[in-house]
């Protein structure tokens, strides 16, 4: 497909291009994406319902109007930016950025936030507020942080960035829909055939039906006529619809954040990680073509959550991984869109207890599978060869996490824990708990510096090393990273160890050695491709609204 596009035949030369405002691959992405949100949707209110005790009727007409609303104005704000990109840029080829309910949070609020309080209180409208409150800290720390992210952005390597986010889309993405495919391989192997086909390979259905409609229905037929469905939930689906609009709900918030201090513990890091991974996300984007304001993501990213706090929803929004994923499948800048809205009509309509009767997860999840594979061949695609390293070791923190999240919840459903069983016990059964688990805290930002200072390494760049070094001390020293909770002189003697590593590459850097050699057999190795392009000013990295794609060499050793 042409990526640029011309005036309409009737207009002036002095008017605005035509932008088409929908294509036949928004409707693929559109069934792509909204498969993928009503599964979360679908998550988050069986974790409200049935994990904090929250009353049906909360869930449905509280909880979910108030996601709906803030799903339909963050992807309006991204279907508008990304309208402004394409006509800015003229083309037509540009994919707005995918925006819905943050998987991560909606686990972590559920069982560090509102479960030990329903536990503690045995109310579960108690546990509602604690939770309402915390996913209003973690919006207005994303409104900070588009204040500091562009910046950040600027002196972090790619490889770091699309790095954390190939080992979120290993992790946390990929490995649960995979398990849960193979529970019922029969169904998901022909939903993951049809989506590779489609997505991957590129063939195209007959009328150019859309493929994850296909899959969709090709899994839901299997599912059913193989007798894996219950024909009696669908009744009970029907009966359980319940209509809701979104209203504000600033007393339970207020109630909330009457009891703030404990929450900031977690509340600060996750904060923190919310709009590193936004950060990443608008790189991956950038990867692809798309060359996003991170500061107006964000904004956008922000807001969001604390619309949706003040409403009564405590599950904050988050900008998706997988923009180039959508892309490949043909989205434009209005599947995000079309999907915001009918999420938001569902969630208003109450339909998700019958949506939830009907679709098979089976024949779901595929589709989160592929979103998987595409951020990791990404990660590597788009950075030189010689990084490849970096972004290996950046995935390894959030593989930490991940593992360390399936011990706890394996422990947990043995009716103890690994601070119960020990962690010398679980250590003498080949399961290194302890170090995976300091590993993982704050894995994304750990991810990233890791990965930052292989790069610098890689490039002989050793005071760039050191300083991301001393840094990785710093956040560690305040339980930023590698602390379950933020608290100051945290970790000492992992701080220490990232002293050492500082004091290592400082002395290198005392030698001036000459910086790597290109790869010729690398057209993507030119200098400054470490970063995500333009040029320099005094041995800084490039700007990042650049677009020259070199950067001028430093002084040897500097």
């Amino acid at each position: 497909m042409d990526s640029t596009y011309t005036p309409h035949a009737g207009s002036t030369a002095a008017g605005p291009p035509r932008l088409p405002l929908w294509t036949r691959g928004d409707l693929n992405a559109f069934f792509g994406l909204g498969i993928n949100m009503l599964v979360n949707v679908l998550v988050l209110a069986g974790l409200a319902a049935g994990v904090v005790n929250i009353s049906a009727h909360d869930v449905y007409r509280v909880i979910l109007p108030a996601l709906g609303v803030e799903l339909l104005i963050g992807n309006v704000f991204y279907f508008l930016l990304a309208r402004r990109l394409a006509l800015k840029e003229g083309r037509s080829d540009v994919a707005a950025m995918p925006y819905g309910p943050s998987v991560p949070h909606m686990f972590i609020v559920t069982f560090v936030i509102m479960l030990p309080t329903y536990l503690q209180t045995k109310d579960p409208v108690k546990a509602w507020e604690a939770g309402l409150a915390w996913a209003f800290i973690i919006g207005l720390i994303i409104l900070a942080g588009a204040f500091v992210g562009p910046y950040i952005r600027r002196l972090t390597p790619r490889a770091a960035l699309l790095g954390t986010l190939a080992g979120i889309s290993i992790t946390f993405i990929s490995m649960r829909p995979a398990a849960q495919m193979w529970e019922a391989a029969w169904i998901a192997l022909p939903v993951l055939a049809l989506i590779l086909i489609g997505f991957v390979s590129g063939v195209r259905l007959p009328g150019n039906v859309p493929m994850g409609l296909v899959a969709l229905g090709v899994g839901s037929a299997i599912a059913w006529i193989g007798g894996f469905m219950d024909g009696g939930a669908v009744s009970d689906g029907v009966n359980d619809i319940a209509f809701g609009l979104p209203s504000l709900d600033v007393g339970r918030l207020a109630n909330g954040l009457e009891s703030i201090s404990p929450l900031l513990a977690t509340a600060i890091p996750l904060g923190i990680y919310n709009f590193m991974e936004a950060m990443s996300n608008v790189e991956s984007a950038a990867a692809a073509g798309d060359k996003y304001n991170l500061r107006a993501v964000l904004l956008a990213d922000g807001t969001g959550a604390i619309v949706g706090a003040c409403a009564g929803c405590p599950f904050p929004p988050a900008v998706y991984i997988g923009q180039p994923g959508w892309k490949e499948a043909g989205g434009r800048i209005s599947y995000s869109l079309a999907t915001g809205v009918v999420i938001f009509g569902l969630c208003v309509l109450g339909f998700f207890p019958l949506l939830a009767a009907v679709l098979p997860i089976p024949a779901i999840v595929p589709v989160l599978l592929f979103i998987g594979l595409v951020i990791g061949a990404q990660s590597f695609r788009a950075v030189p060869k010689a990084y490849y390293p970096a972004v290996v070791i950046a995935m390894v923190p959030n593989v930490a996490s991940w593992g360390v999240g399936q011990v706890d919840n394996a422990l947990a459903a043995a009716g103890t824990s690994a601070a119960k069983v020990g962690f010398d016990n679980l250590s003498a059964a080949g399961t290194i708990y302890g170090g995976l688990n300091t590993l993982g805290q704050g894995a994304v930002l750990v991810g990233m510096i890791l990965a930052a200072i292989t790069v610098f390494i890689v490039d002989r760049r050793f005071v760039w090393a050191a300083g991301f070094c001393f840094f990785g001390a710093g956040l560690t020293l305040v339980g930023l990273i590698h602390s379950a909770e933020v608290h100051v002189f945290s970790g000492e003697k992992i701080a220490l160890g990232y002293g050492f590593a500082g004091a290592v590459c400082l002395a290198f850097a005392a030698l001036k050695p000459p910086l790597r050699e290109l790869d010729p057999n690398d057209p993507e190795d030119v200098e400054g491709a470490a970063f995500e392009g333009g040029e320099a000013t005094a041995g800084l990295p490039p700007e990042p609204d650049s677009v020259n794609g070199k950067r001028v060499p430093e002084p040897v050793g500097v």
